[in-house]
């Protein structure tokens, strides 16, 4: 919301400075995003008129004017060179006399310290020039720099033009949030200035027009769920030629609208004026009668910003008995917009309900001040009023005969009472308050209440939508009152820290081990592309967002792949050549089993996982070892450096069970405890081409709260005697996996074996002595100690005899020759 301070002082003038009112507005929820001045520092610029303009005797596009400048000029006109397309005699211009000094040019600001421009006595091609004809860029009051700066033909000769145009005026942005629909208005701002400082608020006498003719145009509501109070007047002979005048296109300006017509303009100066939106139809246009609906499947519309849209049953329209004529709330339709030949008018304003609007206007990839305005809630009491308003300012500026306003009321928002505690009050805000203070915060913010012993109930006026729970008056009162009246008072509560399980880490502790191997952490959002959940997940029916940011944030996530190779293709982007990042979130799946609760969702699953990425070299460049890409076993040891001191295991899935994402011939499910927790593996050459990445990078998900899950530390002792250690080179199947025969082999009831580890596999090409096809030889060291005496060879002989007599009858497996 953005608006000139000298407005908003017409409705409420409080005995403040501009940085003392942005200072309040601020604190009371409203925030002054930024405050500008309207034109930068300058002087000696006054309203001069030319009286006459030659052609330059030595050059073309120059003209020697004489210009009278009033008290300023006593000696007579003043001779001034100008090389403006529109110097001509009769019209009053900004006149910058001899030692004026203008605002730098804004590319000054880039060279240092930028010097003001002083205008002196000069000579253009041999004739002098006693000052400088200006135009708005000059003056930098304006991006116009087509010509001089055409002032209005009552501006007084000599005034200074600072007075005239008032550039000695700020302009507020305010920066709302949705809650504040009441503050988009200047208006709405000021009777909140009111409250706050309880200077008194100027209500404008609206007075009704008087109807000149008794035509009306027939309008039939048949959704009163999509406009709850409909309000039009029809307006014959009006002069659509007609010049908007100069205080009305300079307030529009200030608040950031371009000029356009005059009755286009009427209608937004009454928008930012009351925060009512409005639509002025062309009368001849609309074929019969206007009737308020629901859209059609299949219609179109072309807007007034030159787009087609497609409607359907989801969207609010005004049609006639032919068409489609504007989007309701948000934005008029090209056939019967207004023109130049246009003579006879309809115009409207109506209640929508903000549930009816919202989420329309982001659908078709636009956005209007009206549309912002409906879908955050709009008076439904004021649109006779402002019906009356924009009529005063038509008939003011363009004449014409107004009709009798056509008032139809079908369905207004319920006003139900809120009560507030005063005990309530004080144990939220956290100091002491009053009844009557209360009740005086409700009497200036124009509440209409009641009270009893304690209680206040308050009934919310028309323009507040979001005074609904107790809490909400709750924070009116504090603010009215003042945030900087709260005390400094220290907690009083005890401070006692939640007591952290043993058996469980916490992710910060995942975060930091990460980090210790060369990871980033990653944020990402939980919506993400369709495409990635289809390909990446294997997920064919994601949850859909209704109301998308962005066309290709359209669905929630299932996986955190997809978020971890976008942020490796906007890296590689950069040119980085080596990446590793995490991320730690949740996902959002479809489960029929799951129940509400307080942090749950009937019908999904939003577990948490810890996903990870590397790509490029395993290590940093250095002299100690040459490049070689990250494999598979790199992001292995990770893993195993990640999750110990437990000993995950890792195995190759079945066919049914591969991951839609990853290598099938280059991953592995990881296992804890026997429960499958996750996967890692390679991404398989179809994404690795499909995402146009120059090598396959290595990816890992795991279930977070199973991550967490840790033993707790036990005291052990070291043992006294010394380990002894055996090799055994079997021959097994092929098909045996070495996980399963080292805990064949671990498994001593004598509790001698402490350890097995693999260390060499041999499988000849072409059958060998000793191997025969689908067979393979594996070579483990076993470690044996008993901690209470020394091993003796006949123990170890027998230990090694019963270890080899486990594995030959789980497997077959027999000692290499």
């Amino acid at each position: 919301m953005q608006f000139p301070e000298s407005w908003l002082r017409e409705f409420c003038n409080p005995p403040l400075d501009t940085q003392a009112l942005a200072d309040l507005l601020t604190m009371s929820g409203m925030e002054v995003d930024e405050l500008r001045p309207v034109a930068p520092p300058f002087t000696g610029v006054v309203v001069g008129k030319i009286l006459s303009a030659a052609p330059h005797p030595q050059a073309e596009r120059l003209q020697v004017c004489q210009v009278d400048a009033g008290s300023h000029s006593p000696n007579g006109p003043l001779q001034i060179v100008c090389g403006a397309p529109n110097a001509r005699a009769g019209i009053l211009v900004p006149l910058a006399l001899v030692g004026a000094e203008l605002p730098p040019a804004p590319s000054a600001a880039s060279e240092g310290e930028p010097k003001p421009i002083k205008i002196g006595v000069g000579k253009l091609r041999g004739v002098d020039s006693h000052g400088m004809l200006c135009s708005a860029k000059e003056l930098q009051v304006a991006d116009d720099h087509g010509g001089l700066l055409e002032l209005a033909v009552d501006a007084p000769l000599g005034q200074d033009i600072r007075q005239w145009l008032k550039l000695d005026d700020t302009v507020f942005t305010l920066k709302l949030t949705p809650n504040l629909a009441h503050g988009l208005s200047v208006y709405g701002v000021a009777r909140e200035v009111a409250a706050l400082t309880g200077s008194p608020l100027l209500r404008p006498r609206i007075d009704a027009v008087m109807a000149s003719h008794a035509h009306r145009l027939p309008v039939q509501v048949l959704a009163p769920e999509l406009c709850g109070r409909f309000s039009g007047r029809v307006l014959r002979e009006v002069n659509t030629k007609a010049k908007t005048p100069a205080w009305m296109v300079e307030r529009l300006a200030r608040c950031g609208q371009r000029p356009v017509s005059a009755l286009v303009d009427i209608s937004n100066y009454v928008m930012f004026e009351y925060g009512q939106p409005t639509h002025i139809f062309d009368l001849d246009k609309i074929d019969q009668h206007l009737v308020v609906r629901w859209g059609h499947a299949g219609e179109s519309l072309n807007l007034l910003n030159g787009n087609t849209v497609t409607l359907d049953e989801q969207v609010g329209v005004i049609a006639d008995a032919s068409q489609v004529e504007s989007l309701s709330g948000i934005m008029g339709g090209d056939a019967t917009a207004v023109t130049d030949d246009t003579r006879n008018i309809y115009v409207e304003a109506a209640f929508w309900w903000p549930q009816a609007v919202q989420g329309r206007s982001r659908r078709y990839n636009f956005s209007t001040d009206a549309g912002h305005r409906f879908e955050r809630g709009v008076d439904p009491a004021g649109t006779v009023r402002v019906i009356e308003r924009i009529t005063q300012l038509i008939q003011q500026i363009c004449g014409g005969q107004a009709g009798a306003v056509d008032d139809q009321v079908l369905q207004l928002p319920p006003s139900a009472p809120v009560s507030l505690r005063v005990a309530r009050a004080q144990r939220v805000i956290g100091m002491p308050v009053t009844a009557e203070q209360c009740a005086d915060v409700f009497t200036r913010l124009s509440l209409q209440f009641t009270q009893a012993e304690g209680v206040l109930t308050v009934t919310p006026p028309s323009w507040r939508f979001d005074l609904k729970i107790e809490e909400d008056l709750i924070e009116e009162v504090i603010r009215v009152i003042g945030y900087d009246k709260l005390p400094a008072t220290a907690p009083l509560a005890p401070a006692t820290p939640k007591v952290q399980r043993e058996a469980h880490l916490h992710p910060n502790a995942l975060r930091r081990r990460l980090a210790a191997l060369g990871y980033n952490e990653s944020l990402s959002f939980s919506f993400v592309e369709e495409r990635w959940e289809r390909e990446l997940a294997g997920n064919s029916d994601p949850i859909r967002v209704l109301n998308p940011i962005a066309a290709p944030m359209s669905v929630m996530r299932s996986s955190l792949l997809g978020s971890l190779l976008q942020v490796l293709r906007n890296n590689l982007s950069r040119r980085s050549e080596r990446v590793r990042v995490f991320e730690i979130g949740r996902v959002f799946m479809r489960n029929a089993q799951a129940i509400a609760g307080e942090r749950s969702v009937a019908g999904l699953d939003q577990p948490q996982r810890l996903a990870g990425l590397i790509f490029g070299n395993a290590l940093p460049t250095q002299w100690g070892e040459r490049d070689r890409a990250a494999d598979f076993f790199d992001l292995k040891g990770d893993l195993q450096a990640l999750l110990g001191p437990r000993q995950p295991q890792f195995e190759a899935p079945p066919t049914a069970d591969l991951h839609p994402a990853l290598h099938p011939g280059r991953c592995a499910r990881v296992m804890l405890q026997g429960q499958v927790v996750g996967q890692l593996g390679e991404l398989h050459p179809r994404w690795t081409q499909s995402y146009e990445l120059p090598q396959a990078p290595m990816l890992f998900e795991l279930d977070l709260d199973a991550v967490l899950q840790t033993p707790v530390p036990m005291y052990q002792p070291f043992a006294r005697q010394q380990a002894v250690q055996r090799d055994l080179a079997l021959v097994v199947n092929a098909s045996v996996k070495h996980d399963a025969l080292v805990q064949q082999l671990k498994a001593d009831p004598d509790q001698l074996v402490r350890d097995a580890v693999l260390f060499d596999i041999y499988q000849p090409s072409q059958p060998s002595a000793g191997i025969a096809a689908g067979e393979r030889s594996m070579a483990v060291r076993l470690s044996l100690l008993d901690e209470q005496a020394t091993l003796t060879e006949a123990r170890i002989d027998a230990a090694m005899a019963a270890a080899l007599q486990r594995a030959s009858e789980a497997f077959g497996a027999r000692l290499r020759g």
